[in-house]
């Protein structure tokens, strides 16, 4: 069985302008961001939800949490879906150092393999 190269992500984490609109909505409103993400990944609208409140709750009892679990797993899950180069240990660093900015390229992403996906003549799709 032949394994597919993997690619780059589509936009660097940091390039917002090459989606205003995404940066605006993260900027402003980054839970709802990362729900929509969630909810377009096929994962629950609600669950980023669990990051502030795991956050909040384990703070209040003298615990530090800085991982944000959802944004975590869904940041290496979006990287094993699509083939995208990385590991672990950088997903981890990009949702502890750079949450909304991983929301944002994680929205990006989802906006170009949506484009990406095509029907063929024969009725094959093709990703």
């Amino acid at each position: 069985m032949a394994q597919n190269a993997l690619v780059e992500w589509n936009t660097g984490l940091c390039d917002c302008f090459e989606d205003a609109a995404t940066c605006c909505y993260g900027f402003w409103c980054g839970p709802c961001l990362a729900c929509s993400v969630s909810g377009k990944f096929g994962e629950f609208y609600c669950l980023p939800l669990c990051d502030y409140f795991c956050q909040s709750t384990l703070n209040a009892c003298g615990i530090p949490c800085f991982v944000p679990p959802v944004a975590f797993s869904t940041r290496s899950s979006m990287r094993n879906r699509y083939g995208i180069k990385g590991s672990l240990c950088k997903d981890l660093v990009v949702s502890c150092c750079c949450v909304w900015c991983s929301w944002c390229q994680m929205h990006r992403e989802l906006k170009h393999q949506k484009k990406s996906v095509w029907i063929c003549e024969t009725g094959c799709v093709h990703f």
